[in-house]
């Protein structure tokens, strides 16, 4: 976060005064492979060891942190070195992501494409309805960046009895969800446990990264897109949008949420 001056208008007063307010920062997060670029993240300065991490599985890059020889984090670059043996050049290759820039403004609601087999989840986790609502609501109220500048969004990971596995805010909905995925992965969580609350819309990208680790439920505050139903559909994931109050919407395997 960083304070700012302004002015602050009431309209309903007609005044007028001058305050310090809170605003979300964003910058750019240098990643690299290996010692090879991989790509630049528009980002909120913060957990970027764990956004690397968890980008990178969610992406396909890493199978498993079991797969990282040393990660090396200075001002806003990244470099994650893998052991030996292993051939990244063809996991690139089969990389969804063609652009080395990633916007915070997340490009995924723009068309995309990716080669390689859809991810499927295996997982036959269930979660009780009330569980999900708890939460989902909980999110905004957890999280203090967004109660301080309304800029950010959040992601948490939670087992299937609602304990907080790992929250993160982020100024992109990608971004959060990296940043909580790299946290549990870190902490040697098994992600087939576990569900994704997230205050974002329910896009292909964010369905995508949460198949691929295999996370079988994601539960948000936000609308569902028609990407992120395709790929739930193609993945095996349960996908709940609009859970707010004591309602939501489900748009895929319902079996997994129980009434």
């Amino acid at each position: 976060m960083q304070q700012v001056e302004i002015t602050k208008y009431d309209l309903s007063t007609k005044t007028s005064k001058k305050i310090t307010d809170y605003i979300a920062e964003e910058k750019p997060l240098h990643l690299f492979v290996n010692n090879t670029h991989w790509a630049t993240i528009l980002c909120s300065p913060t957990n970027l060891k764990e956004m690397a991490v968890g980008h990178l599985l969610s992406e396909g890059i890493l199978k498993s942190t079991a797969e990282i020889e040393e990660i090396v984090l200075k001002e806003n670059t990244c470099n994650v070195k893998l052991k030996p043996g292993i051939n990244i050049e063809d996991r690139i290759k089969l990389s969804r992501l063609h652009a080395r820039v990633i916007p915070s403004a997340c490009g995924s609601d723009q068309p995309y494409q990716y080669l390689g087999k859809t991810p499927t989840v295996k997982s036959e986790l269930t979660v009780k309805a009330e569980i999900i609502f708890d939460c989902v609501n909980q999110l905004n109220f957890r999280a203090e960046v967004f109660r301080k500048t309304g800029g950010v969004h959040a992601a948490a990971i939670y087992k299937a009895n609602g304990a907080l596995v790992a929250i993160a805010e982020d100024v992109g909905r990608h971004n959060a969800v990296d940043k909580a995925i790299g946290m549990a992965a870190l902490n040697k969580v098994y992600f087939g446990e576990c569900f994704l609350a997230s205050t974002g819309r329910l896009s292909g990208d964010v369905a995508f990264k949460a198949a691929r680790v295999g996370l079988p439920i994601i539960a948000s505050l936000a609308a569902a897109l028609s990407s992120g139903i395709e790929m739930a559909k193609a993945a095996n994931l349960t996908l709940a949008g609009f859970v707010r109050g004591k309602r939501m919407n489900i748009y895929t395997f319902d079996n997994r949420i129980l009434l």
